[in-house]
């Protein structure tokens, strides 16, 4: 798919005036008191729900919000997206008790063209992850049309991605599920050069599958945040009560002697920002990223690294960036992550970010709204740039 283009239909392949269209949407947005901290998913959604109402059909959305277990959360509750929907769209959006029933199929069944209702949270029900057969069919009772728009839940086989779509037909993509794979696809097929992926975040073991797949498409890899330190510790670096993988460490060993193999420039901190304890931040204190004393553990990318990043990324032309350089949610130790949001932002090139955290890192910078594209789908975009089939995506109508 990525090579081709984008391979399905979409919801300009199908005529909706008079349909009742069944939306897998992705609402799963941070909730705080009832109030929704970031909105930017349900932006998101609103292209295709948009063309859905403007075509005289009703829209019938459905999503998971949180990990519910199977059991009703009342703080997971989807009323306070469909009111925030709502006041986006500039018309009613209503939130209904259930996502299945008898009483959900009345309520779908009486809606006229034009009308917006969210079902009730999908993982309130354990069948939703269990891709049910039966709760699948119930869903699909809902509409006429099926169409998914949740990128960031495609990499699931639920009964919500891909177990509606063996009793409901036709079965397309929305806009925002088209963009993501455009965007996405590009940057494994043709992406324009020199190619430089950023990686950050905590943790080595949960990007090696990324990592060696993308060894042999990027120029240029950079590596910053906690799982900089596995690396540091495999080149025999000293990183002090930093956060070390052991059991990553011959995997760190292997990417940096690849890299060498195939003339990838690879750069790790060479510099950090270190404190006795995370939550003392005035035992601040920069040195050198290999060479932290034992009571002391890295919170952040220090002066000479960040000029060293941005000094690489100039010369790129597409730049993908997964996880942030620190711990940016104390602000003692974000300026490694904003400084870099602020460099890629400023450049020339494609512009992908990918990853919850690297999201909130690009809003809290003040930058988002001048990256080419941001990813709603951690978990989806990295299992699509290994290269790996979803099972949402697969599920839908080819051209």
């Amino acid at each position: 798919m990525a090579a081709d283009g984008f391979s399905k239909k979409t919801v300009d392949d199908v005529p909706l005036s008079g349909q009742r269209v069944v939306v897998r949407v992705d609402f799963n947005v941070p909730i705080d008191g009832g109030r929704i901290t970031d909105d930017t998913r349900i932006r998101e959604s609103l292209p295709t729900i948009q063309k859905i109402i403007r075509d005289g059909a009703s829209a019938v959305l459905m999503s998971h919000l949180g990990r519910p277990k199977g059991k009703i959360v009342d703080s997971m509750r989807l009323r306070p997206a469909a009111d925030r929907l709502g006041q986006l769209l500039g018309r009613p959006v209503s939130a209904l008790a259930d996502c299945v029933g008898p009483e959900v199929e009345r309520e779908t069944g009486d809606m006229k063209p034009g009308q917006v209702a969210l079902l009730e949270n999908l993982r309130f029900h354990p069948e939703e992850e269990k891709n049910d057969a039966e709760f699948s069919k119930s869903l699909a009772r809902l509409g006429t049309i099926y169409v998914n728009d949740a990128f960031g839940s495609a990499h699931r086989a639920h009964a919500s991605t891909v177990g509606v779509t063996r009793f409901l037909n036709p079965r397309v993509a929305g806009y925002l599920m088209k963009k993501e794979i455009d965007y996405l696809g590009r940057i494994l097929s043709s992406p324009e050069r020199p190619f430089f992926a950023v990686f950050g975040g905590a943790k080595v073991s949960s990007k090696l599958s990324i990592l060696r797949s993308l060894m042999a498409r990027v120029d240029g890899l950079l590596i910053g945040g906690a799982m900089a330190y596995t690396f540091i510790a495999a080149q025999g670096g000293a990183i002090g009560k930093s956060l070390c993988e052991k059991e990553c460490l011959s995997d760190a060993r292997k990417i940096l002697d690849e890299a060498a193999r195939l003339k990838i420039d690879l750069l790790l901190p060479v510099d950090a920002l270190t404190v006795t304890e995370v939550g003392q931040p005035s035992s601040l204190k920069s040195m050198p990223a290999g060479n932290i004393p034992a009571d002391r553990e890295g919170v952040d990318i220090g002066p000479e690294t960040i000029r060293q990043f941005d000094q690489a990324l100039r010369k790129a032309r597409t730049i993908f960036w997964n996880g942030p350089v620190g711990i940016f949610e104390k602000s003692e130790y974000a300026e490694g992550t904003f400084a870099l949001a602020r460099s890629i932002a400023g450049l020339f090139a494609v512009k992908v970010v990918g990853g919850g955290d690297s999201v909130s890192a690009v809003q809290a910078a003040g930058v988002a709204g001048r990256m080419d594209h941001i990813s709603t789908g951690g978990g989806a975009s990295m299992e699509f740039l290994e290269g790996q089939e979803l099972p949402g995506v697969a599920a839908l109508d080819n051209k």
